[in-house]
């Protein structure tokens, strides 16, 4: 997979032995309690056994720009997705990563049966080259934008925006554009749009085409409506209605600015209140209990998918999806004759785990996976398990 980023050669010296309690430090300025201490040296420290290595695992690796903390793993385990077994943390202290940097060194350490990852940069006056357990010092300071990734969050930040699943068909009855400026059909960067519909206060809108229908491969249950997004919007002049000298009704539709447009906004284009979000980062790890399901569909126009694309799944959180699962894909096993026999006799030959999934967006009855890893095609229908 691919990634982004550079950095300077800060060492937080908590690096990726993570605890909540120190991520609450680093934003504030409160001080460090006791308790935060206790629980930010709550680490496990076991380690990986060595069968879970990569089989050409380096004794070493030296954080480059563009590395994410999966593409490292990757380096050294079979299953990079269980990162924090390597790194000797808890998973439940690991919601918000501390951040690496460029120019870090690891060292692959095995020793009793088990390996871990170490730093091979002093902190704190160590002499440069010795090797720092991961071990929770906390410090007061702000975190840095240009530590690495988890994932490849370009793979996935556009379709933060992009699309939107909603748990009912909302957008039927949402605000609409009726015209637009010096009656042209199609809208785009600057242009005025014309919208009636009840704007709820709002002033800063997403601009969504007609939502189409997810719908449960297996049940046909209703799963939700994705609206595909097509841009933004702020309103710069409400409607109104009012009386002409006639005692008619004049309608005056609101005035709207197109400020992003990924497509042209056209006539009939819905609106929906832009949210509040800030972008996540997300800590791989396998759910807690058995999940399975099925793609509920491919996102956008394809009829499979394929190596970083988006899917949909089945699932949400009310069957307990949480963003940072992963998956693993599975194709069904083909139906063929046996004829080492005198008679030919049909049987189903055993299904195939073929692929992995990283779930990075979650609404109550459906969620979205991004395919870290595929052998064949991905397509509706197809299942997912836990990995």
């Amino acid at each position: 997979m691919p990634a982004a980023r550079t950095a300077p050669l800060t060492v937080l010296a908590a690096c990726l032995a993570l605890a909540t309690a120190c991520a609450w430090a680093q934003t504030s300025s409160l001080p460090i309690t006791p308790e935060q201490r206790r629980v930010a040296d709550q680490v496990a420290s076991a380690g990986v056994p060595l069968t879970e290595l990569a089989p050409d695992a380096p004794d070493s690796h030296t954080v480059k720009a563009g590395d994410t903390l999966w593409d490292i793993s990757k380096l050294f385990l079979k299953s990079p997705w269980r990162w924090p077994e390597l790194w000797g943390m808890n998973r439940e202290q690991i919601r918000n990563p501390h951040l690496i940097y460029p120019g870090q060194v690891l060292l692959l350490v095995k020793m009793d049966g088990r390996a871990r990852l170490q730093l091979a940069q002093g902190v704190g006056g160590d002499t440069a080259g010795d090797a720092v357990k991961l071990r929770p010092q906390m410090r007061i300071a702000a975190l840095d934008a240009n530590g690495i990734a988890a994932i490849p969050l370009h793979l996935i930040q556009p379709f933060l925006t992009d699309a939107v699943v909603f748990d009912t068909d909302q957008l039927a009855t949402a605000p609409r554009v009726v015209a637009a400026q010096d009656g042209h059909v199609l809208l785009g960067r600057g242009d005025l749009a014309y919208a009636r519909g009840d704007f709820g206060g709002a002033t800063d809108f997403r601009v969504f085409r007609t939502a189409r229908t997810l719908r449960d491969p297996a049940t046909q249950e209703i799963l939700g409506y994705e609206a595909p997004y097509v841009g933004t919007a702020e309103l710069i002049r409400p409607g109104e209605e009012r009386a002409t000298a006639d005692g008619k009704t004049e309608i005056v539709p609101a005035t709207l600015r197109i400020r992003q447009s990924k497509q042209e906004v056209g006539i009939g284009d819905r609106l929906a209140p832009a949210p509040q979000r800030g972008l996540e980062r997300y800590v791989p790890h396998a759910p807690d209990q058995p999940m399975a399901g099925q793609i509920a569909a491919i996102y956008g126009d394809a009829l499979n998918a394929g190596q970083n694309q988006i899917v949909a799944l089945n699932r949400g959180k009310r069957d307990g999806v949480e963003r940072g699962h992963v998956l693993a894909l599975w194709r069904d096993g083909a139906t063929v004759l046996d004829k080492t026999q005198d008679r030919a006799q049909a049987i189903k030959l055993p299904n195939e785990r073929h692929g992995v999934l990283f779930v990075f967006e979650v609404y109550e009855r459906v969620s979205y996976a991004l395919i870290i890893s595929v052998k064949d095609p991905v397509k509706p229908g197809d299942r997912f398990t836990e990995p």
